[in-house]
């Protein structure tokens, strides 16, 4: 199984996040990758790779054009208002307010295209953001073209992302692209299998009336767990998508033994419907030890879920989100790829 990286996602490093009434550095950390990139050369599974060049067409179509743009132009625009620091969001047009008066200024907007507090900016985020996308679809790529499975190994992650809001880390949701890029190279239709412990809510959105793209998430309970609100068992999908999003939601501190069952549910879901080729938000934040979340997987459990998925029978684009317990990522990340190659 081949990787795709790029150095370009260290330069979105000593960002801020607004958390519980608190700013504090961000979770979301460069040696995320760096520890997963030494533990994937470290098992052998395969070369390492840069991404090819991409355009932002596949973006553009995913999310509002006027979206990316502003995520490019972001950092210039605060820096240009004579701010310093990372630049974070603290309005949203919520409800009773206006949805459709884009604002002018950076404070306003940072907001305007945002969920939360999670998603600032600074110098290199923006560089790190292409780079990222560019890994997924060039992972994509090389499925479509005939390789059984590639991972993404690039940050920042981006299934929170929708189609006009940053949030929760992510800025542009580079699953719901690789999902487009195979459709583009042929794939009839494409599942997302999600299995970060925190809803992909920017996935869903994204999908919500298509029935080309089917959203199955394995994630904590939105009434008690982080995005709040989206996630729900009843959450389907909307015309043409109706039957196509399945949430499977659970309580926290759930074990293997629960967690398991649930991904039998999603990947018997995926073959019932009939799909050509497979994208797996990897997330490993369900370990035990994660900071932020609160399941009970064991570094024992990931290579059951790469075994699983592999028995699926489909092409493979493993793309990294989630996964907050730093020392232990890269084993719970081969360990998912590992039991893939090895099933």
């Amino acid at each position: 199984m081949r990787s795709v990286h790029s150095p370009l996602h260290t330069g979105h490093a000593g960002q801020s996040e607004l958390v519980a009434g608190r700013i504090l550095p961000g979770f979301e950390l460069p040696e995320r990758v760096e520890i997963v990139r030494a533990a994937v050369e470290r098992a052998g599974l395969g070369p390492i790779i840069a991404p090819a060049a991409q355009s932002l067409d596949v973006a553009r179509r995913i999310h509002r054009p006027d979206y990316v743009d502003f995520l490019g132009d972001a950092w210039d625009l605060w820096v240009a208002a004579g701010n310093e620091g990372p630049a974070l969001p603290f309005v949203w047009p919520t409800r009773g307010l206006r949805h459709d008066l884009r604002p002018a200024k950076i404070d306003a907007l940072l907001g305007w295209y945002s969920f939360d507090g999670g998603s600032s900016f600074v110098a290199g985020t923006w560089a790190a953001i292409e780079s990222s996308y560019a890994s997924a679809l060039t992972a994509a790529d090389l499925v479509a073209a005939g390789e059984r499975a590639a991972f993404s190994l690039a940050r920042p992650p981006g299934h929170h992302a929708g189609v006009r809001t940053a949030g929760g880390y992510c800025y542009l949701n580079n699953a719901a692209c690789a999902a487009e890029r195979l459709r583009d190279r042929g794939a009839g239709r494409v599942a997302i299998l999600d299995v970060d412990f925190h809803h992909g809510n920017g996935t869903q959105e994204i999908f919500w009336e298509r029935s080309d793209v089917a959203v199955v998430n394995l994630h904590g309970d939105p009434a008690t767990e982080y995005p709040y609100f989206l996630g729900a068992a009843e959450e389907t999908g909307e015309g043409p998508g109706e039957g196509f999003n399945l949430n499977l939601p659970m309580p926290a501190g759930t074990d293997f033994s629960v967690w398991g069952a649930a991904l039998e549910v999603g990947c018997r879901r995926i073959g019932e419907i009939g799909v050509d080729a497979l994208v797996v938000s990897l997330g490993v934040d369900t370990y035990e030890g994660d900071p932020i979340s609160h399941f009970r997987l064991k570094t024992s459990d990931y290579p059951k879920i790469g075994a699983r998925i592999a028995a699926l029978g489909l092409p493979t684009v493993f793309v990294l989100e989630g996964g907050y317990a730093v020392a232990a990522i890269g084993d719970n990340v081969v360990g998912v790829l590992a039991g893939f190659e090895g099933a």
